[in-house]
């Protein structure tokens, strides 16, 4: 049997998201876009949100714009994220990502 597998963007997008949110110390994902923030605002927040992918050619690269929780070592945090990341990337959708960036844009208690 001859076929080829498509992962979308969005789909990668929202694999990354969700793998971002089992991460101990992430309270969330922020939005990355005044259209994101738009949408939570009216209540349609998506497990993509937060996850910016970019191409370049046949690589993948990940921005992840996260909430922490206060007290957690954040670069300790994001170090997990992006490992986490790259290892699921590579497992469930078979894509080396070429960077997994983590953006903290806040602090939360919780």
């Amino acid at each position: 049997m001859n076929g080829s597998i498509q992962i979308t963007e969005a789909a990668l997008a929202s694999l990354i998201g969700l793998t971002a949110h089992e991460i101990p110390g992430v309270v969330g994902m922020a939005p990355s876009n005044l259209k994101e923030g738009l949408s939570r605002v009216l209540g349609r927040a998506n497990v993509s949100d937060g996850v910016v992918i970019s191409r370049d050619g046949a690589k993948y690269a990940a921005d992840l714009y996260v909430v922490v929780a206060y007290g957690v070592s954040i670069p300790t945090v994001a170090r997990n994220i992006v490992e986490r990341v790259e290892h699921t990337v590579k497992t469930q959708a078979g894509i080396d990502l070429s960077a997994a960036r983590v953006h903290a844009v806040g602090v939360q208690r919780v």
